[in-house]
């Protein structure tokens, strides 16, 4: 699996990758798969479920907030910090949930954020969510936040293929010494290595430009 710098380095709302934008992430994976799936309209109700260090922290550290923000269509890089309370105390008011920015759903805080004191078995940062219609169950997955923002689902956990991206880099290394050693088996500085690793994805002109807007 290639990782890109931009893959390391991400905007996202804080204060935890693993607790905040992570669950953020998932959100909003969910709904997508919803709308994917031509299924996000007959969804009348979710059930969020936290469990482990989601649960146990996830609190202090807005993972609760930040699942319902991105089941509202919100992703961490592009999202407004300073509304996000406003608007989670409009939820909490009314009892309405604006699914993917589009979908009215009732939403009863008290009823359908679960904070549960136990582990999933891949990792401690796992969640379930839940989705239903008038006849049931809709659709549900579970996710993982498996640190540094990086989510993947019960699928790929159980599979153990994290990521099916077979891109080749130019200059691929494992290790501070490995990449030290190309530079200098290719004459080149560790910014000039990179950025050719990196043109692999995009044109150098949109990498700076990503990177200004770091």
């Amino acid at each position: 699996m290639a990782i890109s710098v931009f893959d390391m380095f991400k905007i996202g709302i804080g204060p935890s990758s693993s607790h905040t934008v992570g669950p953020m992430r998932a959100g909003a994976l969910f709904v997508t798969e919803l709308r994917n799936q031509n299924r996000l309209h007959s969804v009348e109700r979710i059930e969020v479920r936290l469990y482990g260090s989601l649960s146990a922290t996830g609190i202090g550290h807005g993972s609760d907030r930040a699942t319902v923000m991105g089941l509202m269509g919100e992703w961490p890089d592009q999202i407004d910090p300073g509304q996000v309370n406003q608007r989670i105390d409009a939820l909490r008011a009314d009892n309405q949930l604006m699914l993917a920015g589009e979908q009215a759903i009732t939403f009863v805080w008290e009823r359908d954020m679960c904070l549960l004191n136990e582990n999933l078995p891949y990792h401690p940062n796992g969640m379930t969510l839940c989705a239903y219609g008038k006849t049931g169950e809709v659709y549900e997955q579970t996710y993982y936040s498996v640190g540094g923002g990086f989510v993947i689902d019960a699928e790929q956990a159980a599979s153990g293929v994290l990521d099916n991206d077979t891109t080749v880099l130019p200059y691929d290394f494992f290790s501070g010494a490995q990449l030290l050693k190309l530079c200098k088996t290719h004459g080149m500085s560790i910014s000039e290595l990179m950025m050719a690793n990196e043109k692999v994805w995009r044109s150098e002109e949109e990498i700076r430009e990503k990177i200004m807007v770091i």
